[in-house]
């Protein structure tokens, strides 16, 4: 019975020991290599370099550069840029990729599922031996699937322009410059 009583009064002083380490080593707000995953456009594509966004992330909080993101672009450099408190650098790529999701010619499909494996995201359903076809909203348009094809049935296409992703064309500045001469 006392050994019993002992038990518990351990584990009581334990618990609060454990409460009290808690609140005074406790962390304020997220870590930084999450908030940079948060930013990451989670492609899972392996233009940068690395396995996925996650271990992008986590090497851009060692001080890896933050430049290295195609499908994310200088949008994604400029509030990678802002958070770290860093100057905005170029893209370090030969150019900034389209938004872009893979299609399956279904016809030309021979079921072989080598894309199926290869893609990162699951976005690519079928079964063996018959016809594959993308589940466009979940697929990222990391071109993974596109080398394991042996038919090469699959291609990809750019997503049509959103009415969220439009921007108003900018005017330019020789129309601007000739307003000023013909006012003049």
């Amino acid at each position: 019975m006392i050994a019993a009583l002992l038990i518990i009064v351990v584990c009581l002083g334990g618990a609060v020991a454990l409460r009290l380490a808690s609140a005074r080593a406790k962390v304020a707000g997220e870590p930084i290599a999450g908030q940079i995953n948060d930013l990451l456009p989670q492609t899972q594509c392996g233009q940068c370099g690395y396995a996925g966004c996650k271990p992008y992330a986590q090497a851009i909080a060692e001080g890896d550069a933050i430049n290295k993101c195609p499908p994310g672009g200088a949008a994604t450099i400029a509030a990678l840029a802002e958070l770290l408190d860093v100057a905005p650098l170029p893209l370090d790529a030969a150019e900034e990729t389209p938004l872009r999701v893979a299609y399956i010619r279904e016809a030309e499909c021979i079921g072989c599922t080598k894309c199926i494996r290869a893609c990162p995201v699951d976005a690519i359903v079928g079964a063996a031996k018959l016809m594959h076809t993308v589940i466009v909203d979940e697929c990222t348009g990391c071109d993974l699937c596109l080398e394991p094809c042996p038919v090469d049935c699959i291609e990809m296409r750019d997503l049509p322009l959103r009415v969220v992703d439009w921007r108003w064309p900018l005017p330019q500045g020789r129309l601007i410059q000739s307003d000023r001469e013909q006012a003049a």
